[in-house]
């Protein structure tokens, strides 16, 4: 045996972990992101998915169906919805003789437009069908559009294309392309109808005029999921544990802690899931509250890590301010004024240019869109006018460990301003 062969002195010890183990864990795959529930594990969202399959029912009989916009938070069970309806319309149609062509396109990958009507004309295309070739390079934009054309109109009659994140596609040309296929005479025989699917509610004040008058689009917009609708959505994920594992207090526990961010059925699935994955290295029978808020924790801290390693420095110093002020205040809400003026203090600490007020408020307004900040305009009656008011949505007690970590700014020591009374008091 050779020396790498060797057993460790503790061998013994570890036999536990190469031995098939009997864990918490029935059928761990319904807990994955990338899971497709049946109908029976879609909850609270009836309303929605009428509106949204009235509006695509044309369809069914190879009419032009009705672009549609979903708005909500994260986790609002839009993108499941949008899944669940076009397929459904899309068994509907076959059966009717009508042929529909159905695409989701992740906006936040094919964040272009050349690189998302590459990626639809890719997902539609079948070259066995077509005899049409579409490479994943070496052609520009208004190629790949003739042959989204091309194949659009050799096989179906419809076309159901699905935006998700559609607020991440650097302009709006491909919608004005899709809404205006037809009248500009680029599609002859086949229809498209556009389901977006955005965080952001304002999205439609973005677009330009001419796709705004384009689309004519119908909004559906999903309100939180409730404390109730998350513990029936995780109840209704049960089978993914073992009988016995999961308790009525443990459910309520991660459906307690979801609802407090945007009623995120996401947070409340992958929360269960980690509980689960503790309970397991503990080789715990049954999954406790304390598994589910230690799991909340370092989830938590996960997710934010991965924001954090992303962020540039100025960034990092605008949310240090407001975490700054978070721990010394106790209090998640402040005016921009107050953050501007400890993130001037954080520059000072940290060796940072200060940049100007509109360059942190373009900053801050980068953190809103990553869902660590809420950002709002307030105001305190004519006299005062109105100001914009800044909401931590992260716990301050999570996010400070991850400043700890960061080379950038591990051994700040503030000496001035709301910074340097931070870090005394912590």
């Amino acid at each position: 045996m050779t020396r790498r062969d060797s057993p460790p002195e503790n061998a013994d010890a570890l036999d536990g972990v190469f031995r098939l183990q009997e864990d918490v864990f029935a059928r761990k795959g319904l807990l994955e992101i990338g899971y497709a529930p049946e109908p029976r594990h879609i909850v609270a969202r009836n309303e929605e998915i009428r509106r949204l399959a009235t509006a695509l029912n044309p369809a069914i009989g190879g009419g032009a169906p009705n672009n549609t916009f979903l708005y909500g938070k994260t986790g609002a069970g839009k993108s499941l919805c949008a899944r669940y309806a076009t397929g459904r319309i899309v068994d509907a149609a076959s059966e009717n003789g009508v042929s529909i062509a159905r695409a989701t396109i992740d906006c936040s990958q094919e964040d272009t437009e050349t690189r998302a009507v590459r990626a639809l004309a890719r997902e539609i295309n079948d070259p066995d069908e077509t005899r049409i070739d579409v490479p994943e390079t070496g052609f520009g934009r208004s190629r790949y559009y003739r042959l989204l054309w091309d194949v659009l109109d050799s096989r179906h009659d419809v076309a159901l294309v699905v935006l998700d994140e559609i607020d991440r596609l650097e302009n709006d040309e491909l919608l004005l392309q899709l809404s205006r296929a037809e009248e500009t005479g680029k599609l002859s025989r086949c229809s498209v109808g556009i389901v977006g699917i955005s965080n952001k509610v304002r999205y439609r004040e973005r677009l330009q005029e001419r796709v705004k008058s384009s689309l004519q689009e119908r909004e559906i917009i999903f309100a939180p999921y409730s404390r109730d609708d998350l513990r029936e959505i995780i109840r209704s994920r049960s089978e993914a544990f073992r009988r016995g594992v999961l308790s009525d207090e443990v459910l309520s526990t991660c459906a307690s802690l979801a609802s407090e961010e945007h009623g995120d059925a996401r947070k409340a699935i992958n929360l269960i899931r980690h509980a689960g994955e503790l309970a397991v290295g503990e080789e715990s029978e049954t999954i406790t509250v304390d598994h589910v808020q230690s799991a909340d924790t370092l989830a938590e801290r996960d997710r934010f890590q991965t924001l954090f390693e992303g962020a540039t420095a100025q960034q990092k110093a605008t949310l240090l301010a407001i975490v700054s002020l978070a721990l010394v205040e106790r209090s998640r809400t402040f005016r921009t004024t107050d953050v501007y003026a400890a993130y001037e203090d954080v520059c000072a600490d940290a060796g940072l240019t200060v940049l100007s007020k509109r360059r942190v408020h373009d900053l801050l307004r980068e953190w809103e869109f990553l869902e660590v900040l809420d950002i709002t305009r307030t105001g305190d009656g004519r006299a005062r006018g109105s100001y914009l008011r800044l909401h931590l949505i992260e716990d301050p007690s999570v996010i400070r460990p991850v400043f700890d970590e960061s080379s950038r700014f591990a051994g700040v020591g503030p000496t001035s301003g709301a910074t340097a009374t931070t870090w005394s008091n912590i």
